[in-house]
This record gives C-alpha cells, sequence and structure tokens, in this order.
C-alpha cells in the first residue's frame, strides 16, 4: 500500500479559521510583501482585511499588485527584487492560482536577489532559504494553498515551467469561502474544472497513495454534484463546498502532480486565452478514453466515476460540453501548437502515455479545420 502524504501547510478554513490565521500573520516578520492581482483580492474585501491585521499589529507593507493570469517569470522576479529592496521578511499571496504561484516564486527571488530569472529553477543557485509563505485564495480552483508548485509562464510567452522547492510551501492558508463569492459565474465554473482535473488527474496516477485518492475522491464527488447541477448561479453552501473541494484536490496533486490534460491545454491558453479549467475539461474526454486502453486505466475510470456518482460516458460528454471551447486552427496552426507541449513532463503521470502522434491525433479531432 503506497500511504506516503506530506504537507506543512496550516490550513485555516471558514470563519472559524480567521482568527488563528491572523494571528500567525501577526507572528510572521516586521514587512509583509502582498502579492495579488489589480482588482479581485480588492473586491471581495481580502486586501483589506490584511492590510487591517498587519496595520493592527505595527507589521509594515508592500502591495505588489502586477500580477496577472498565467504569471510571467520576469514579474516574479521583478516583484522578488522589489521585495528584497524594501527588506521584506515574508510574502503573503492573495488572489487565484496565479498570484498564489507568484508569490512562491517571488519569495524565492526575494530571498536570493542576485539569481537571474531562470536560475530559479537551480536548487544550486538558489542558496537562501525561500522566505516565509502565507496564502488567501479567492477562487476555488489551483488549490495552490495546498501545493508547493509555481506554474510560470517562461520570458518566450509560449511555454510554461513549475518552480517546486521543498520550502516553497505556505506556511498558512485562509480558505474563506465568502471571498470567492465576487468572481463572475464563468471564472467560478472555470475554477471548479481545474480542480475537477486535478482531482480526476490524481486518482489515475501511477504516484496516487491512499491518503491522495480519498482526497481526490472527496473533491470530485463535491465538484461533480455541484456541477452537474447546472446551476445559473453559486450559493453559499455550493462556494463552500467548492472551496473545500479544491483544497483537497490541491493537497492531492502534492503528491502525485497532474496527467496529460494540464499539458494539452497549456498551449491553448498561452496562446489562444482559453481559461486554464476549460482547457483541462475541454480534454477530459481523452483523457478518459485513452486511459480505458489500459486495465488499470479502466478500473480507476469506473472506480472514479462510482464514488463521485457518474458514468464515465457522461463525464466524457459532459466535462469537454461545460469547457464550451471554440477553436479551429489549420494543420501549421495544430503542429506549432503541439510542439510547444510536447516535451512536458506531465504525459508519463498516467496510466496510458500519449505519443506525439497521439497528441497530434486529439488536437485534431478538437480543432482541425473542415
Amino acid at each position: 500500500m503506497k500511504a506516503s502524504f506530506y504537507m506543512p501547510t496550516a490550513i485555516h478554513f471558514g470563519a472559524e479559521g480567521e482568527k488563528p490565521f491572523a494571528a500567525a500573520l501577526q507572528k510572521a516578520g516586521r514587512h509583509a510583501m502582498i502579492v495579488t492581482g489589480k482588482s479581485s483580492a480588492k473586491r471581495c474585501g481580502a486586501l483589506d482585511d490584511v492590510i487591517a491585521t498587519l496595520t493592527g499589529a505595527g507589521i509594515a507593507y508592500t502591495v505588489f499588485d502586477e500580477i496577472t493570469e498565467n504569471p510571467p517569470l520576469l514579474t516574479c522576479h521583478r516583484g522578488g527584487a522589489i521585495a528584497a529592496a524594501e527588506g521584506v521578511d515574508f510574502v503573503i499571496g492573495i488572489g487565484g492560482g496565479s498570484p498564489l504561484d507568484a508569490a512562491k516564486a517571488i519569495a524565492a527571488f526575494a530571498a536570493n536577489p542576485s539569481i537571474a530569472p531562470e536560475e530559479i529553477y537551480d536548487d544550486a543557485k538558489r542558496a537562501n532559504p525561500t522566505l516565509p509563505l502565507y496564502a488567501i485564495p479567492t477562487t476555488a480552483g489551483t488549490g495552490s494553498e495546498a501545493n508547493n508548485f509555481s506554474v510560470l509562464t517562461l520570458p518566450d510567452g509560449e511555454h510554461k515551467k513549475t518552480f517546486k522547492a521543498a520550502d516553497s510551501w505556505f506556511c498558512a492558508a485562509l480558505v474563506l469561502p465568502r471571498y470567492t463569492a465576487t468572481m463572475p459565474h464563468a471564472t467560478a465554473v472555470s475554477t471548479a474544472l481545474d480542480a475537477f482535473a486535478h482531482a480526476l488527474e490524481s486518482y489515475l496516477s501511477p504516484k496516487s497513495t491512499v491518503f491522495s485518492e480519498r482526497a481526490a475522491l472527496f473533491a470530485g464527488a463535491e465538484i461533480w454534484d455541484v456541477l452537474s447541477a447546472c446551476p445559473a448561479a453559486f450559493d453559499d453552501d455550493m462556494r463552500e463546498r467548492l472551496s473545500a473541494a479544491a483544497t483537497a484536490a490541491g493537497m492531492a496533486i502534492s503528491v502525485t502532480g497532474t496527467g496529460f490534460p494540464h499539458p494539452l491545454g497549456y498551449s491553448i491558453t498561452l496562446l489562444d486565452g482559453i481559461p486554464h479549467g476549460r482547457a483541462c475539461a475541454l480534454f477530459a474526454g481523452d483523457y478518459l478514453t485513452y486511459n480505458e486502453k489500459t486495465e488499470v486505466g479502466k478500473a480507476r475510470i469506473e472506480a472514479f466515476a462510482a464514488a463521485i456518482g457518474a458514468k464515465p460516458a457522461v463525464m466524457k460528454a459532459f466535462l469537454p460540453g461545460i469547457a464550451d471551447v471554440d477553436l479551429t486552427f489549420t494543420e501549421e496552426e495544430i503542429a506549432y501548437r503541439v510542439e510547444l507541449i510536447a516535451g512536458a513532463k506531465n504525459y508519463p503521470n498516467s496510466p496510458y502515455v500519449l505519443c506525439k502522434d497521439e497528441i497530434y491525433d486529439i488536437y485534431r479531432s478538437h480543432f482541425l479545420k473542415k
């Protein structure tokens, strides 16, 4: 039995988690950098709440609100330089997966201000430990608060690369479902699809353990129950369930990583603007179909579907349908996108391992101009 699990983050959930999380911030250091985007942290009230906590404790802070979707490595490098110059000694990420991922990289750069941007991936170059990290997710999707991955866009703007360090875990995270209430419905659906992809891909991973499986099944069941009802809006109970599920799915992938829908989606996210969760869901049917070709994959899919109260055939139709992606490409445009993602490390992390010809087949089936 595989039963290893490691997640050092203290997850504080719901209203009862606000006081212990605030107490953790008050002891974290003397000067915080708050890493966020331009609007979401302000709109939901999380930024004001954090500033009030820091001000009340006499802790200085610097707000770095330049984080965009698919956070650029160069932006994180600049944020780290600013943090180092300001004397920041801990970092707080507020927002969706992009600000939380960026916070991890910025904390590493702030502790190692002399390294070049791409040297963050070199453990030998990062001589100093990452600054302490704290998280407040304002979406229910990536689960970044519960793992040490930081997915960054490289300077060419066409590739993503994951930064992962032993010390890039958050010390503590506050998962407060009310902070997700100001998300547009379309964004909430996309982030939920991302979390569902994490649950499904983690459960099928050869690296899965008894603990990651339980987290994945809990997350998958909660998200499927909410999304399959196709609500026009999410109520408080739904937001609470999706928030808990997204964090659980983040815990699951902290053990296993993700499968091939993630790299398949990177090209159409970076080049064509398809939100990450919808891009993953588009390829969910392909993921199920190919993995059913193996005995292990078929059994795992049937077990996952039974646990969440669905049928594999329904999942194959529903997930790409709700993704609602409408793109068409020429053969040349397909080739360009496939070559960008062909070398990703996620492909072996499934019972069935895609070859490049099969990646082409999948892209043609979805996108080829007739």
